[in-house]
């Protein structure tokens, strides 16, 4: 009874949701190339390629975007998702100051233009422009996952914001006198994300006219994310194409039951971490879980469907230094609630009885109404 009942549940529903549960095209990585020198004003350069998958975008796309107070700001300033970027630039700055010249370097080669609301910088990167808060929250980002000491300048009468870096050393390279502030105890440089480009752009120390002497507010790191589901790529190599899959076994599902998702990463390496996102009945995408692969690729994760609606997922890759990021097609999933199914058995029951109820009277009836003998014409009179 009750498989009958699924059956006519899923019938029922599934000329609504058909557009729904076929799996989108291949989600495309948004790729962007960033020009670094040695040093400011140096001759060798590097070409550093970035790559942001598709969902790590989505995903910041949907976190709040709202600034209660000026601390809010902090929040903006993810170092997990851009840290690949400060381990590559790592492999060409030894010295502090020239990791901080680096950053600066990226932001000033990004279109400006005022933003409002604020962005996460993975958005920004994508966009390539922004406006100062947005420049000063990737600089930031990057620099804190280099393991600088950074915080936030905020003018609020000049509505403008930097950057502040502590540096194990006095600026060398900064032309003129350099600027600092110190906030408790810490002496901390003047970093400037807007202006110039890669040859003449401001670096640490630095101080544009309009702000020396501006009133300013530290506003400090502690409350920056601390963890991103997924990463951008980086690498100064040319990042090849990857894929990755994700395979369900069911389009729908009942409420806690448990649904084995699987997939596959190309090329096929070992102990690489794929996150699965998901979003359900219209709400943000969110981190499912984590989970690595195997010496295969391969990788399984055991779901218990929890709300029920309908349920999108999708695997991810964050890349490498070879391989560029990359998304699984989104598998939509319709889950039914379990109250639902008793509904729709109670029913079936319900429908059962009745027809079995008819047909007994049917019979019942037909029973007692026994035939009758045809009457025989009677013989006419004769007179």
């Amino acid at each position: 009874m009750r498989a009958k009942s699924e059956i006519a549940l899923a019938v029922l529903i599934v000329f609504v949701t058909l557009p729904c549960v076929l799996p989108t095209a291949w989600s495309a990585n948004h790729a962007l190339a960033y020009e670094l020198l040695d040093y400011p004003g140096g001759s060798v350069h590097y070409m550093l390629n970035v790559a942001v998958s598709e969902s790590l975008l989505e995903y910041y796309a949907g976190q709040t975007h709202t600034l209660i107070s000026d601390n809010d700001f902090a929040k903006f300033v993810t170092p997990d998702a851009l840290k690949p970027i400060a381990d590559c630039l790592q492999k060409i700055y030894s010295d502090d100051e020239d990791f901080a010249n680096g950053v600066l370097m990226i932001v000033h080669q990004m279109l400006y233009e005022e933003t409002r609301p604020p962005k996460y910088p993975v958005e920004t990167v994508v966009a390539n422009k922004g406006d100062c808060d947005l420049f000063s929250c990737i600089a930031a980002s990057i620099m804190k996952a280099g393991d600088l000491d950074v915080v936030l300048f905020y003018y609020e009468h000049e509505e403008h914001m930097n950057i502040g870096v502590s540096l194990s050393h006095e600026p060398n390279s900064a032309r003129g006198a350099f600027d600092y502030v110190v906030n408790n105890g810490t002496r901390y440089y003047m970093a400037e994300c807007t202006g110039g480009d890669l040859q003449s752009g401001w670096r640490v120390g630095e101080c544009p006219a309009d702000l020396k002497g501006a009133m300013l507010r530290v506003v400090t790191l502690e409350n920056c994310e601390p963890y991103a589901p997924g990463q951008v790529s980086a690498s100064y190599k040319t990042l090849a194409v990857s894929t990755v899959s994700l395979d369900v076994p069911s389009t729908f599902f009942t409420q806690g039951s448990s649904i084995k998702l699987s997939g596959q990463l190309s090329p096929p390496l070992q102990d690489q971490t794929i996150t699965i996102y998901i979003k359900t009945n219209g709400l943000p995408w969110s981190e499912l879980t984590v989970v690595p692969t195997n010496l295969s690729g391969c990788f399984a994760y055991g779901w218990v469907a929890g709300a029920s609606g309908e349920c999108y997922l999708r695997a991810s890759w964050s890349g490498d230094e070879s391989y560029a990021s990359a998304d699984s097609p989104t598998r939509t999933v319709t889950v039914f609630s379990g109250f639902l199914y008793v509904l729709v058995d109670l029913i079936a029951i319900l429908v059962a009885v009745v027809t079995i109820a008819f047909l007994i009277s049917r019979h019942h009836h037909s029973e007692l109404r026994e035939p009758q003998p045809p009457e025989t014409p009677s013989e006419p009179t004769k007179l």
